[in-house]
Order: C-alpha cells, then structure tokens, then sequence
C-alpha cells in the first residue's frame, strides 16, 4: 500500500470527536499610547484569519479579571485588551478557550496521523523490500546510514505493536463519538452547570455587539440581573463560582446574548450511565496513548543514536537541532511555545493586578507619523549611501575574546522562564551559559561608544542643530543590542564597581551599584566637553513568548561651553519570540528631551513598534523633531536605530550618525562591537589601580569569558550565596549598606537620584585603593 493511500485510509477512519466552536463576533477596547493615548474600540472575531489578526491557539493568553482584561502575546506582539463589562469578558474567554483548544486537539490529530504513517511504514518495510533494492525507508544521501537503520527496523518489533494500540484507539474513538451522540439524543432541558454554560457558548455563534435602538424610540430593557437568571433556571447558585480559571462569578449576561443561547437539556439516567461508558472509554484511549508515546520514546532514541553514529546531523527532524552559522541560541527547542496547562495565564496572580502594571510601550501600534511617512525610504537610502563619519582609530587594545560564545542549548529556559511568568526576572538567579561576559555596570559605559557626538555638540553653537546630535547621542545608545540577543549581561552584586579611562575617546567613568532590592545602578562619565549620568532601574515582564525590559530613571547631560543640561527617559526593550531560534530585539516608546537650562527648545523622539502584519523593512524606525518654544518644528530626523539617522533640515541635509562596523567573527564573540570587547580587557599595568570590587576582577565573569562555564556557574554560586550572607548581618545590625562612591538626593522635580560624591578618582590616586579598607565581594 501507498504512502498516499494509507494517510486517506487513517484520515477517513479517525473520527472527529472535537465539536467545532461557533463564531463570536463583537468590540473590545485596546490599549495603545500613540497617536490617541488609552482604550480604544476595535473590532475582534473569531471567523478566521484577516489582515491585522492574530492566531489565538499561538499566542500565550493571560487574564486579569480584576479589570476584565486580556494578555496576548503572539511572539512578534503584544496586545492588551479588554471588555466593557465582566459578563461580557467572561464569554470572550470561554470563546477564546474553546478555540485554542479546538486548534490544539486539531494539531494534535494531525501529529497522531502521521505517526501512524510512519509506524504503518516502518512495520510495512521489515518485512518488504524496496524494488531497487533500498530498505524503503528514511531515504538518505548516506547508503550506509539507510542500511543500518533498515536493519535496526526489521529486528524492532515495537512499531507493530505501536499500530496495533493506534488501531484500538481509533476504535474507541469511534466508540467515544457513538456514545457523545447517543447522549445528544437523550438530552433534556435542565439547570445549567458551570460547565453547560462554558459549553453553550463555545458552540454557539453569537454577536455581542447591543442591538441599535428601534425607530419607534422605544428603549431596550436593562440585562437580566443575576437574581433573575437563577429565577429561571439558567444558572446554578454557584454560577461560575468553580471556574478554574477566572474563580469569580459572573453578575449577568445581557439578554441580547442570553436570546442566542440555546439551553442544555436534562439526562436521564440512561444518559448518566452513557456519561460514564464515555469516562471508562476515555481512560482506556488515554492507556493507549501513553503505550504509544513509551514505544516512540523508546523507538525515537534508537533512531536518533544510529543517526548520531554515523555524523548525520542535517536534515534531522526529530529534534536534533540544525547546525547555525551564527552562535547557538538559548533554546534550540522551538519555535513554538507549549503554554500552561489551562492555556490561560491569570493576571491577578501576577505582582500585577491593575492597568499600571503595563507598559506604555507594549500596547503602542505606532503609526508613522505623517510628516516622517513619506521620508522614511529617503532616510534609509541616504544612510546606506553615507560611509560612517566616526572612523574608529587603533586603540592598541584587544580586537577579539579569549575564547568563543559557549553552546548553551542544553539550558532548559523555557522551565526557568515558565515557572517566573508575570515575576520579575531581576530575582532570578539564571545559569552562567546565559550571560555573556560583560556586566550591567559595564552595559552602562557602553551607551558612551559614541560620545563623539557629544563633543560635536559642545562645538555646536546653534541650539537647535546642537539638539539634533544629542538626540542623536541619545539613539545610539541602543544600537549596542542589535546582535546580543542571544545572552545576557551579569548582574552586579551589591557594592560592585567599574571603572572605564578612554584617554583615546577623552573620557573617563565610574559606575556603581548602589541598590539591590530594587536594582538600581549609577554611572557618571566625564570630559572637558560634556558629563553624563544616570542612575538606572530595570523590570523585567515576562509575557509568555516575549520578555519586556522596563527602564526607569533618567539620562543626564551637560555641555560645558554651553552650560546646557539635557534629560531624557529611555523607552521598553521587548525581546520577542525568546524561546525560539528566531527570536530578535525591538524598542518601542517616546522619548523627550529638555533642556533644564532653558526652554529654547526641546526634541521629540518616537521608537515606531512594527506592525503585526508588516515587514522586517518597517522594524527598528525611529522618527524625531526638534521644537521651538511654540510647538513649530525647526528639524525632523529619522532613520533606524540601528543603520543610522538622517537630518534632511540642516544647511547641508546629512547623515548625523551611522554605527561603527563589527569586528572579524563578531557573532562567534556574543556579538560585541569593538568596544564592547574592549570594557572587560584587564591588563598588568591596570589591576594594581583598580579597587577589589572591580567587574573585571570579578571571578565568574572572567571565568565565562575564558571558556570555563562550569567553573563560572560554581563561582557565580559563590559570589551569590556570599551576597546573600552580607544582607543578613546587615539585618541583624538594623543596618543598610552604604554606596562607596553614590550617595542619595533629588533632583528638580523631586525624584530620587544618585549623584557622584566625587572621591573615587581622588582616592584612587592618593592612597591607593591597594591601601584602604574594601568590602569583600568574592
């Protein structure tokens, strides 16, 4: 028999037990930030796929019932939506339940058939050769391979009995199915159940949208209230009360969805005996299944360990993982996300229960705006066309890592990131094979690679153009992330320095952390020509497929010719799809800058989300104005973070900034950039200057950076546990610790900060770290 006639013959003989949801039709509210802030009506069905859909069963779905919303995270997306009343949220859910089941039981049927193929396949080829003398299975360029795994099948006799438990489940399904309709049959009206109600409005089309009002002008009554709808029997005392999902009862549902409803009828005690045939029947499929999920098990690894034998390791589908040019991902397990065991993610158990939990970011679908639309290719094709205006010059210092990016697929992320759903993952002690070898410390001099761009600007003397290039300074910035998706930065211990002299950039830098629950870390950079600060706080939202980083705190600068002072906010990072290979990063948010100083002007900067349906040449653009005091603007700028931004209103239209090229074999060194190689180079002439509590002394990060992860993870331990340890003497003393080099203020409009006391560098000098007391980190 025929590949093609045994797939008609299993098709045809599965039956289908799953009953198809109805359409629901109607308007929620999203949530967005630009160009009209807050919930906004937009239309939503459940017919099928249209432009600017999502597919529910893909996306990780969570509620908050507290304010009757729903999560949606598809991976490239997130959507933040709710309903207008809880009745209404209430059906959304059960609808958006039975469909994501329906899709899932649908693809699991789909996987059931063709493990049938196979096993009919395997079982046909042990005992039938192929007419050209071939084994008949696993067609393969490698003859030997074929061969021994031929022989492998015609001494296995487990995928014989495999169809033979696959064949008694197609027989008790069939069996299940009679039994469902006989119990239709036998149907009479009677109470609702939790359960019956869920089950209604699953397979029944409803609209959800009130009816308009009637010519006549005569009103519509009021929803039934919850007190009526139990005096008719249409639902139980303890409506909704045992949900397992929502665990709160619904007040009402409206009578123009209450009329679409057909009840359930009452069961006999004939019926109640076929319910029971229908559980017995249902354990002796599930029996079955888990044999044949054992015997593939078993059969999998003896197919997977010949093909290991042999060096085949491409065009392997049964999860041996596709060689990559590129360094290896956190989880090479998928593409797909397998979501909770109830599909639904309750925002109500999250540190999260009301909307200020969301970020302005994750719920924007920005538009270009219309005065940036049509420049946009213009932009990119001036910035592809404009070599980089900041040529690094040889700085004499390392060009490349002491060793390459380990292999960290074997990290189980997904268990590690399912089990801190809705947590901050600022408390959570991640595997070394994670990180790469920088610090957050070190992340923060690093938003300096191109402070050239300050130094123009202190040379600049009209403040406007002046507020172009530190608008400029402020997006490169982010341009360091475009290739570190992969891993992430260590986080400092408490008490933990780094210090950063750049005598070829004229800068030098300090930064500290100065808190830990939250973390919080403060920098301060300075030169003759500017001096910068900022005192950074991350939370991090994990979505289900995305990861949001949240900043909080702001970015200062000053210039010195000028007198100027610039703050500015830094916008949500989301790393989408960050369980899969194909996972990438994206901004998105507004940004403004002020001039403290004065109110000459001030600069608009928008990070545009990617549309759901758009392409990859729509991600990562960024659209900024320059305003005057009126509101008018003076320049507009744009481009993508990460290639370049182009100033069309300058005298001479230009591009201002371009980033730097990447070193040699930069994805086989986590993707550093020049500099970024360069922050964590230690040498002879440094390490005596430097205080003990140095990133770069720090053990486990040096550890990881010289290939040695399983030392890094013992040490990273260590320094963690040792952490801990130094919090509860402190508690045990009423104390707290003291930042060395930061201390505590506020600033102009009454926010905690953290400002440079200014001793570092005085002490470094005059004793020497080498002679004062230090804390000891590891």
């Amino acid at each position: 028999m025929s590949l093609l006639e045994q797939t008609q013959q299993i098709m045809t003989f599965c039956p289908q037990v799953m009953i198809t949801p109805g359409i629901c039709e109607g308007y929620l509210l999203k949530r967005r930030k630009w160009p009209l802030k807050g919930w906004h009506k937009v239309g939503l069905d459940l017919k099928g796929r249209v432009q600017g859909s999502l597919d529910v069963s893909l996306a990780v779905m969570s509620i908050n019932k507290k304010s009757n919303r729903i999560d949606l995270d598809t991976g490239d997306i997130l959507y933040h939506i709710k309903a207008k009343s809880h009745d209404l949220f209430y059906i959304w859910v059960t609808k958006l339940q039975a469909h994501r089941l329906y899709k899932k039981n649908e693809t699991a049927n789909a996987h059931s058939s063709i493990i049938q193929i196979l096993s009919h396949t395997a079982s046909s080829s042990a005992g039938m050769e192929d007419p050209s003398g071939g084994s008949g299975v696993l067609p393969s360029a490698n003859t030997a391979v074929n061969s021994k795994v031929s022989a492998w099948l015609r001494q296995s006799h487990d995928p014989v009995t495999c169809v033979q438990e696959l064949n008694r489940c197609n027989l008790d399904l069939s069996e299940l199915n009679r039994l469902i309709q006989s119990l239709q049959v036998l149907e009479v009206g009677h109470s609702f159940t939790n359960g019956d109600l869920q089950r209604i409005i699953s397979i029944q089309n409803l609209s959800l949208e009130k009816p308009k009002k009637p010519k006549s002008g005569k009103m519509w009554g009021h929803s039934r209230t919850l007190s009526r709808v139990e005096a008719l029997g249409m639902l139980s005392s303890n409506h909704l009360s045992s949900s397992s999902h929502l665990g709160a009862s619904v007040p009402s549902i409206p009578d123009y969805v209450y009329s679409q409803l057909s009840p359930l009828s009452v069961v006999s005690l004939e019926g109640k005996k076929i319910q029971q045939d229908i559980c017995t029947m249902s354990l002796r499929v599930l029996a079955s299944l888990k044999s044949v999920h054992e015997t593939l098990t078993l059969e999998r690894q003896k197919l997977q360990e010949a093909w290991e034998a042999n060096n085949v390791h491409q065009s392997n589908t049964l999860a041996v993982p596709a060689p990559s040019h590129g360094p290896p991902s956190v989880a090479d397990s998928a593409a797909e996300y397998f979501d909770a065991s109830d599909d639904i993610l309750c925002g109500s158990s999250s540190e999260v229960s009301d909307e200020s939990g969301l970020s302005d970011g994750s719920t924007t679908n920005s538009e270009p705006e219309e005065g940036h639309a049509s420049t946009t290719r213009k932009y990119r094709a001036s910035i592809s066309r404009t070599p980089n205006n900041f040529v690094p010059k040889s700085t004499g210092r390392r060009t490349a890592l002491p060793a390459h990016c380990p292999d960290n697929s074997h990290v189980g992320l997904m268990a590690i990131l399912y089990n801190n759903i809705g947590k901050d993952l600022a408390r959570v002690s991640m595997p070394a094979a994670l990180n790469e070898p920088v610090n957050l410390l070190q992340r923060l001099c690093e938003e300096l690679e191109y402070s050239e761009l300050l130094d123009v600007a202190n040379n600049t003397p009209d403040p406007y153009q002046r507020m172009v290039y530190i608008a400029a300074f402020a997006i490169s910035g982010y341009t360091t992330a475009t290739f570190r998706n992969r891993y992430k930065p260590f986080n400092p211990v408490l008490g933990e320095t780094y210090e950063c002299i750049r005598e070829d950039r004229g800068f030098r830098f300090i930064s500290e952390q100065v808190c830990h629950h939250p973390p919080i870390s403060a920098c301060h950079a300075e030169s003759e020509n500017f001096t910068f600060w900022q005192d950074q706080r991350w939370k991090n939202k994990f979505w289900g497929k995305s990861l949001e980083i949240l900043p909080t705190g702001m970015v200062n600068v000053t210039l010195s010719r000028y007198g100027d002072h610039y703050e500015w906010n830094k916008v949500v990072t989301c790393i989408h799809n960050v369980l899969s290979q194909q996972r990438y990063l994206e901004h998105y948010g507004e940004v403004t800058i002020q001039n403290l100083k004065n109110s000459t002007c001030t600069c608009k900067i928008t990070f545009v989300k990617s549309r759901y349906w758009g392409s990859d040449t729509n991600k990562n653009e960024v659209q900024g104005t320059v305003l005057d005091q009126g509101g008018s603007v003076i320049h507009r700028f744009g481009g993508l973070w990460h290639e370049g931004i182009f100033c069309d209103t300058l005298p001479t239209p230009k591009c201002i900034w371009k980033p730097n090229s990447q070193p040699k074999d930069y994805l086989q060194f986590y993707g550093f950039s020049t500099f970024a190689m360069e922050l964590n180079e230690l040498t002879p002439d440094l390490r005596p200057f430097l205080p003990p509590t140095d990133t770069r002394l720090r053990p486990d990060q040096r550890m990881l950076e010289e290939g040695n992860v399983s030392g890094a993870d013992r040490k990273k331990d260590e320094i963690e546990e040792l952490q801990r340890e130094r919090r509860k003497e402190l508690a045990k003393k009423g104390s707290e610790h003291t930042p060395r080099f930061f201390r505590k203020a506020k600033d102009s409009s009454g926010r905690d900060v953290w400002l440079n006391t200014g001793t570092y560098w005085e002490l470094r000098q005059n004793p020497g770290f080498a002679k004062l007391e230090n804390i000891t980190l590891w």
